[in-house]
This record gives C-alpha cells, sequence and structure tokens, in this order.
C-alpha cells in the first residue's frame, strides 16, 4: 500500500458498542507529533460530559492522547459542578443526559458566565435541535457518529479562537435583551418570549430606528425553513411581541412601515 495514501477517518459510534474498537486501534496508532495541542506550552483543560459509559472512555482516552487533560462526568448536575468551578479551556457536552440535558446545562453556564467554548455532542440530527443547542450558548456541534479527527479538528478551532466575549446587553430605553442569559427584562421585571420571539426582539434591537425589510427578518430569523415562511408569519410574531413588550412604552414601540416592513423605535437614539 502506499504509504502516502491518506487514512480514512475512524468513526466514533453513536451507541456504545459499535466501532468502539476500531476507534481504540486508531488512538493507539496515532503519532507522538499530532498530540500536540494549541497550549503554547502547557496542557489544554476539557470537560467531557457524556452519560454512556463506554463513548465517554473512549473519547476520554481520544482527547487525552491527543495531548488534552480531561476531566469527566456521566451526568448534567456533575458536569454543571465541574463547569462552574471554572478554568476550562472548552467542554464537550453531549445534549442526551439523563437528569439534566446538555441545552439546559450549556444555558445555564451562559448565565452564570462560564465562556467557556461548548462543543455540543448530539444524536438529535434534525435543524430544530442544532439551532436550540446554538442559542443555549453552544459555540459548535458534531452529530453522532462522527469521526475522531472531526472531534478534534473542531476543538482546535475552538480553542484557537478562545473565550468568546460576553454579548452586549440592547437596551431601548427600560427595556433590556441579554443575549448572553438570553433574558429579556423592563425596568428589572422579566418579559417571557419564546425562542422566536427572542430572535426577532434580538434582530429589532441591532438594527434599532431602522425600516428592516420582512425578506430580511424571515431570512435571520427562520433562515431556510420555507415551509414556515409564510406571507403573514413575520406579522404574526410582530403582534406577539406588540402583546408583550410595546404597552410597556408610552408610544408604539414597533412600527409598520407600509409595504416595506418594521421599525423598532428607540426615540432617545434618534
Amino acid at each position: 500500500m502506499n504509504s502516502n495514501t491518506a487514512k480514512a477517518p475512524v468513526p466514533v459510534a453513536a451507541h456504545g458498542g459499535r466501532n468502539l474498537v476500531a476507534c481504540e486501534g486508531a488512538l493507539r496508532g496515532r503519532r507522538a507529533d499530532e498530540r500536540r495541542t494549541e497550549g503554547m506550552g502547557r496542557r489544554m483543560r476539557l470537560l467531557l460530559v457524556e452519560d454512556e459509559a463506554k463513548m465517554r472512555g473512549v473519547l476520554r482516552r481520544g482527547l487525552e492522547g491527543a495531548g488534552y487533560t480531561v476531566d469527566e462526568a456521566a451526568d448534567g448536575h456533575g458536569g454543571l459542578s465541574l463547569a462552574l468551578d471554572g478554568g476550562y479551556d472548552a467542554i464537550v457536552l453531549d445534549i442526551m443526559l439523563p437528569d439534566v440535558d446538555g441545552f439546559d446545562v450549556c444555558r445555564r453556564l451562559r448565565q452564570a458566565e462560564v465562556w467557556a467554548p461548548i462543543l455540543m455532542l448530539t444524536a438529535l440530527d434534525a435543524v430544530e435541535d442544532r439551532i436550540s443547542g446554538l442559542d443555549a450558548g453552544a459555540d459548535d456541534y458534531v452529530v453522532k457518529p462522527f469521526a475522531l479527527g472531526e472531534l478534534l479538528s473542531r476543538l482546535r478551532a475552538l480553542i484557537r479562537r478562545g473565550r468568546p466575549p460576553r454579548p452586549a446587553i440592547l437596551t431601548c430605553g427600560s427595556l433590556k435583551l441579554d443575549p448572553a442569559t438570553r433574558v429579556v427584562s423592563w425596568d428589572g421585571e422579566p418579559i417571557e418570549l419564546s425562542r422566536r420571539e427572542f430572535a426577532l426582539l434580538e434582530f429589532l434591537l441591532h438594527h434599532r430606528n431602522e425600516v428592516v425589510q420582512r425578506n430580511r427578518i424571515l431570512r435571520h430569523v427562520w433562515g431556510d425553513r420555507t415551509d414556515e415562511q409564510t406571507s403573514n408569519i413575520v406579522d404574526a410574531f410582530i403582534k406577539n411581541l406588540r402583546h408583550k413588550v410595546d404597552r410597556r412604552f408610552d408610544h408604539p414601540l414597533i412600527e409598520t412601515v407600509r409595504g416595506v416592513g418594521f421599525r423598532l423605535r428607540c426615540p432617545a437614539e434618534e
């Protein structure tokens, strides 16, 4: 066999027994010069949160073989406890945990202002699930089954990128939207919004006092979900926001610009 032929990626199974032997064989054969991390002379510290014991063992050996120092937790509460102590360069977090799921773990860490990059592991390949993870504060994800090399590559990219800066709090008068904690409040009183409502309000606040076209809102908030891109979906969600937010202002917060789109008005900033 030609020694220059590229090796095929080794899959890591979505569930405990499949492909684990092959994966461990690849780990034993990994050369020392492929084990370097981005640590500038120190070993990177990772937290691995995975409930399935065999999968957790294989991933831990793979990560340690690549030069990382790894702490591990078998459930969401254990992962939260370790992560809140801080000091991790990145967190590898499974979504399907037996107590607190990965979405909630991620959300709680961001609310506690833990900003270590989070790479989510998911067997859920639906677009909605991936969006939920990213909206909860995750930085990237891989879908099971995945190649170990892909996981390592994504981790290196996240660590090179560094801890994400805390997003700026968006305001309009007494209205505040915190992208980091996913909290909207009026004069300190929380306002409950759905995920889509939050995304819509966040987008409008980023473009406050600008007229934003419907098509632009659809692309940003709904992406390529053409099944939801009906002629009145934006109007329906604007109506929800007006009911929950507008009534607190002494002027209409969200204006309809006929034939064009909408404008969120902040008179103090005009």
